[in-house]
């Protein structure tokens, strides 16, 4: 149909007051990333209801770097799809006040799929040691990390149970059970799994010099059901010395959601989808896009 395009684009926001990325019924009072995506899209009067298909979901409290979707957005009679860089600024002047950002849009085949066409996805999550509950947090970083402890954490205990986790395994016991649980298989391939320094804006000040950032990175092709932060939690867990490394084989072992430690898990707040990752030849399209 002429002027119908499809597209992905590259999005992120603060997921404090949302209650994940995807979209919720008009009834529950707190909405989902979506419900904006799509509201703002429908303001650029395209001549057909769009819906956006997400590529990772994040749970409440989750925050992006970098998250993707794509849609088909029909313009009226006589108009040609949208330029990338028009949609993008039509978009961001749409989403505000939200902390919801469009950083990048690609005009892709009608048969892309956010979702499918995904080769992997990353996901960082951010520790602090120096301070074990968030009041003691600076105010810029309250809602983005964990305050694991007071204490230095066992770092080498941690990068030694997480070599534990790489490679193709049953993630049972790294899982929540939830409606889709009987249905998705949980073999999956860990391809990073790595404990780096992190950083904060706020450090650079005196007052807040006693605090010790860390990062947690974990990609793979898929992951299921709140795997990131169950494995999160164990790895803690290690260098807290709740945990010995060994116990993280151990729990992959018994392949049962319930044998994990219900204690442990880490919270959304320090969460990061961090990046999506797709083939170039998807992201090309030889027709000519003309605003």
């Amino acid at each position: 149909m002429a002027g119908t395009a499809r597209y992905l684009m590259c999005f992120q926001y603060r997921g404090t007051n949302y209650s994940g990325v995807m979209k919720t019924p008009s009834h529950q009072l707190v909405p989902g990333v979506q419900n904006y995506l799509e509201g703002a899209l429908q303001k650029l009067r395209p001549a057909n209801e769009v819906n956006i298909f997400i590529s990772s979901r994040t749970d409440s409290g989750v925050h992006a770097l970098c998250n993707s979707a794509h849609f088909d957005i029909q313009r009226k009679e006589g108009k040609q799809p949208f330029s990338e860089e028009l949609l993008v600024n039509a978009l961001n002047f749409h989403l505000k006040p939200e902390p919801i950002s469009i950083l990048k849009a690609f005009r892709v085949s009608d048969t892309f799929h956010a979702r499918y066409h995904a080769r992997s996805r990353t996901y960082t999550y951010r520790l602090v040691t120096g301070c074990d509950h968030h009041s003691h947090l600076p105010v810029f970083e309250r809602n983005l990390c964990w305050p694991v402890s007071r204490r230095p954490l066992s770092t080498d205990a941690m990068r030694e149970a997480a070599q534990m986790l790489l490679g193709t395994r049953d993630f049972s016991t790294f899982r929540s059970l939830n409606s889709e649980t009987p249905f998705k298989s949980p073999l999956k391939t860990l391809l990073q799994a790595d404990l780096t320094p992190g950083f904060s804006i706020t450090t650079q000040q005196n007052y807040h010099s006693h605090l010790e950032f860390w990062e947690l990175t974990f990609r793979s092709q898929s992951f299921l059901y709140k795997q990131v932060r169950r494995m999160t939690g164990a790895l803690v867990a290690v260098g807290q010395g709740k945990l010995m490394p060994r116990h993280i084989a151990d729990l992959l072992e018994v392949r049962d959601s319930r044998a994990y430690p219900g204690n442990i898990i880490a919270p959304p707040d320090g969460l990061f989808l961090k990046n999506v990752e797709y083939d170039e030849k998807d992201l090309q399209v030889e027709e000519e896009i003309i605003q």
